[in-house]
């Protein structure tokens, strides 16, 4: 497990409105959306499960929409403009790739997830990360149990992927050396720090299965690219897990946002050159060739 500062488990975070168009009465003065008030009390340190024993946990955010758009009009001094038009800013800037205003929006976690989760989650580097250290604390003897409903073969097409869903006796065999193995790592474990062994060296018998836990603060722009690259069907469905979760969150936070990302981004389809030129042939009704046909299902595959 990596050496990050020791766990504090903080429960008074403070969390800042940026909207002064919001009032206190759970609904938006002029159309009616929900306010923060309604989203806190849905939201606000509320632990969405995930996985068999890990969640989702939001404990501090800063911004709305109203955030990006008072950003973005800073640029040329102009003055609050209406819902709708506020509503066209958001979604030009994202659709054109102005991001930095989406930088003004940051949202902090706390999260538990499985180390080799945790593994693939610290790739997205442009987070700040806080993590319970296993040289301080004598860790949580808690190991991911998968569902036999997601316990797959190997994909013949792809090195990194799942493929059919293995039959009931062979995921009944998994589970059983899986549980006989996290048996023999716990008692490993604790035998280790019963001889009085070092608890940065006691750990190491411990699978990346291991729960761990964490802080994670990210601003919008970046978390939008994290959820694009997770939500993906190709994501190993562990970490989708926890993507879909502060998904929930961040759509209820940011609507108007999560539109133009869902628009433009997540499902939306970014062509290459060769591929814009395929699209103008068949406008055009020209023949195309069979490797032609070809490459164009593979931009909507």
């Amino acid at each position: 497990m990596d050496d990050f500062s020791i766990f504090v488990d903080n429960q008074s975070n403070s969390f800042i409105h940026m909207n002064d168009e919001l009032t206190t009465e759970g609904s938006d003065k002029y159309t009616g959306r929900p306010t923060n008030l309604q989203f806190e009390r849905k939201f606000f340190n509320k632990k969405i499960d995930c996985l068999d024993k890990g969640f989702v946990r939001l404990v501090d955010y800063m911004g709305t929409d109203a955030s990006i758009v008072q950003a973005a009009r800073v640029s040329y001094g102009d003055g609050t403009k209406t819902v709708r038009e506020d509503k066209k800013l958001i979604d030009y800037l994202w659709k054109n790739e102005h991001l930095s205003p989406f930088e003004m929006v940051s949202l902090k976690f706390h999260c538990k997830m499985p180390i080799f989760v945790a593994r693939q989650w610290v790739r997205h580097r442009t987070a700040k990360i806080n993590e319970i250290s296993g040289r301080y604390s004598i860790l949580s003897e808690e190991f991911y149990v998968p569902d036999k409903n997601n316990i797959n073969s190997q994909c013949k097409d792809n090195k990194q992927g799942r493929g059919e869903i293995l039959s009931e006796v062979d995921a009944s065999n998994f589970l059983h050396h899986l549980n006989n193995s996290y048996e023999q790592n716990k008692i490993a474990y604790e035998l280790a720090l019963e001889d009085n062994v070092a608890r940065e060296l006691a750990r190491i018998s411990l699978p990346v299965s291991t729960y761990t836990e964490w802080y994670w603060k990210i601003d919008l722009r970046n978390l939008l690219h994290f959820l694009k690259l997770r939500l993906d069907s190709h994501a190993q469905y562990e970490i989708r897990v926890y993507a879909e979760a502060m998904a929930t969150i961040v759509k209820a936070l940011v609507p108007y946002t999560w539109e133009s990302f869902e628009e433009h981004t997540l499902y939306g389809t970014h062509l290459s050159r060769s591929q814009s030129n395929l699209i103008k042939k068949l406008m055009y009704s020209e023949e195309l060739t069979q490797e032609e046909k070809d490459k164009l299902k593979m931009i909507f595959k």
